[in-house]
């Protein structure tokens, strides 16, 4: 059809004639948002953007294809950088933002939370925005922060001489009760300590838990291979010979908790909505703090934060309104009720209609809020083999588990290997 200046004014009119949202609609803003571990975050992700949108009709959300994981994610946004595709916004564990930072891919939160005027409503935790600062900047927000705890099987805790109300705070004691529990023959075990958690974050929280650090103050010499990491290795191979831990992947130790096979399993309280759904009413679910180890103990705080990486003015104020939304009290609330994850507002637990009742009528969830005394950061190795120490940490770990090398052997090669990969610091 030919376009006269007569249809051209008549179509202008008739947009105009639209009501405000509808015109809203048609010139929206959209904001592409990237995000990992769908196996947790998928569903919650789907309802934040469409509820969102339904507050918010001027700006939509695409959500990209999730990425297995943190590292995953990491990497997908790197190489956006030499394509010139970042997302708008993106979720990424707390112990990577060093390395987005150093390449000054994240926008400084801490203008816009001055600015607008809800903030103070906001109710943001000052220890918990901690987490999401590097230097004087505010690289995120804490969306679903977590600490490191472990999973009973209340039933096979009782049976082999455990108390549910007085659960073990030494992992002497839990190695104990794990070697009472297993018993191969009838295909039951009685421990999984999930070493290969994303990030180092179960190696770090055994180091730290025993009172040590991954580096020294300047971060230029290995600081996990002394007295506490030494502690912290013996312990793992110890769940190995004493408590018959097996060499296992993570998600047939899922499996075999929810089915009762496994009496005990150290994770992330990032999965305990996944546990709740997982077991049913097949057994008592109960969760204890994680041992400590030191009388100055720490364990790394968990999770991830909402960061913006659009530079576009506009797009940064949309980004914002949903950075706001899901990591504010109302994003938060879905956030507790699908997950395990603490968030990083203190107004849902306060709130009846929010999230007061459900912490009243879940006592599990509130194991990693009761952890906070001893929470620090989760460490993040400088420079750019971050990625790649990880994973160098991870395989000196396995050699331990499936017992291919000693503690002590496998600790001394894990700091070898991992000394030349830091960055040269000037003396």
């Amino acid at each position: 059809m030919t376009t006269t200046r007569r249809t051209f004014l008549a179509s202008t009119a008739a947009t105009l004639a639209l009501p405000a949202y509808l015109r809203a609609q048609s010139s929206a803003i959209e904001l592409e948002v990237q995000y990992s571990i769908p196996v947790l975050f998928k569903d919650l992700m789907e309802k934040l953007a469409a509820d969102f949108q339904k507050a918010h009709p001027g700006i939509a959300i695409k959500l990209r294809a999730p990425e297995v994981g943190y590292e995953e994610i990491l990497q997908r946004n790197l190489r956006d950088v030499v394509t010139n595709s970042l997302p708008d916004i993106a979720f990424h564990g707390l112990n990577r933002q060093r390395t987005l930072e150093e390449r000054r891919i994240p926008v400084d939160l801490k203008p816009f939370m001055d600015a607008d005027p809800e903030t103070a409503s906001l109710g943001f935790s000052p220890s918990l925005l901690s987490l999401g600062q590097t230097g004087a900047k505010q690289t995120g927000i804490g969306f679903a922060m977590s600490t490191p705890i472990v999973y009973y099987n209340a039933d096979m805790l009782k049976a082999a001489g455990g108390d549910p109300d007085k659960l073990p705070t030494t992992w002497d004691e839990v190695i104990r009760i794990a070697a009472a529990i297993s018993a191969p023959a009838q295909n039951r075990m009685g421990l999984f300590y999930d070493w290969t958690i994303t990030g180092n974050w179960a190696w770090q929280a055994l180091v730290m838990s025993h009172g040590g650090t991954m580096l020294n103050a300047e971060e230029n010499r290995v600081a996990f291979a002394e007295e506490p990491g030494q502690k912290a290795i013996r312990v793992l191979r110890k769940m190995v010979d004493d408590g018959k831990m097996p060499d296992i992947r993570p998600e047939t130790a899922f499996q075999d908790f929810f089915s009762g096979r496994l009496g005990m399993s150290m994770q992330s309280t990032a999965q305990l909505g996944r546990y709740n759904r997982e077991i049913g009413g097949r057994f008592k679910l109960v969760c204890g703090r994680f041992p400590l180890s030191a009388t100055n103990p720490r364990l790394p705080a968990g999770g991830n934060v909402a960061m913006m990486f659009t530079k576009d003015r506009a797009r940064q104020e949309a980004a914002w309104k949903f950075i706001k939304y899901a990591t504010g009290p109302i994003g938060a609330t879905a956030m507790v009720n699908a997950t395990g994850y603490m968030p990083g507002t203190t107004i849902p637990a306060e709130r009846e209609d929010m999230l007061g009742k459900f912490y009243r009528d879940n006592p599990n969830h509130l194991v990693a809020i009761r952890q906070q005394d001893v929470i620090a950061g989760w460490y993040a190795f400088p420079g750019q083999n971050a990625l790649r120490i990880t994973d160098v940490i991870n395989d000196h770990l396995q050699s331990v588990v499936n017992r291919s090398k000693g503690a002590d052997e496998a600790l001394t090669a894990m700091a070898a290997a991992v000394q030349p990969l830091l960055p040269r610091r000037a003396s």
